[in-house]
């Protein structure tokens, strides 16, 4: 199905934009993971077209998507642990994964643009842009990249610690990972700041 409108490069003329976004402020468990991401001149159309914010998008398109961009695209990740998500509190965190994906791009942007209306620290000027992954094709890029980064890296969580189901809902509080919660008890990624895993370490 074709795209309902294209987004927009942030700049034609402008090559060192970066687009920031980040995934995993809301799960019970697993680090949140942040990217960002500069594309290298034109972008192929038949890529672009199909970029999108990553929540709109199956799981094999982000996959095609995150492998089609590397030759296009100047990317750095970035994430905060579980340990500095308890200490700091999860916004803290997300812009210090925000921090570190940028010092990741090995190269200090012109400017940034980043999804939502708060913003990290950053070695450069920078834009909040509100639902910037549905209208920026840099920040849509960048929620594609953080994505399929934590999904695996959930998935490969979930094969350490079976019984929760990370593989499918990615540490989300799913009824599967409540499960797990009461049959296993928690694991050291669980953050025991969220107040569904305080609540259970208070009532075991």
């Amino acid at each position: 199905m074709a795209r309902r409108v294209a987004l927009q490069r942030a700049s034609l003329d402008e090559n060192h934009v970066a687009g920031l976004d980040e995934v995993g402020r809301g799960p019970w468990a697993g680090p949140v993971i942040a990217a960002a991401v500069m594309l290298k001149g034109e972008l192929p159309e038949a890529i672009a077209r199909r970029i999108d914010d990553s929540k709109k998008l199956s799981a094999a398109t982000r996959e095609m998507l995150f492998d089609a961009l590397a030759p296009y695209a100047s990317i750095g990740i970035g994430q905060a642990s579980v340990d500095e998500i308890d200490a700091l509190n999860i916004l803290k965190a997300t812009h210090l994964a925000m921090q570190r994906a940028v010092e990741a791009l090995g190269i200090v942007p012109a400017r940034a643009l980043v999804d939502g209306n708060s913003l990290p620290a950053l070695p450069c000027p920078a834009t909040p842009v509100i639902s910037g992954d549905a209208l920026v094709l840099e920040i849509a890029a960048a929620s594609i990249i953080a994505k399929v980064t934590r999904d695996r890296l959930m998935a490969s969580l979930g094969t350490a610690h079976p019984g929760y189901g990370w593989e499918r809902n990615a540490g989300y509080g799913t009824a599967e990972h409540r499960a797990g919660l009461v049959q296993f008890g928690i694991t050291p990624h669980h953050r025991r700041s969220f107040a569904p895993i305080r609540v259970f370490l208070q009532s075991s």
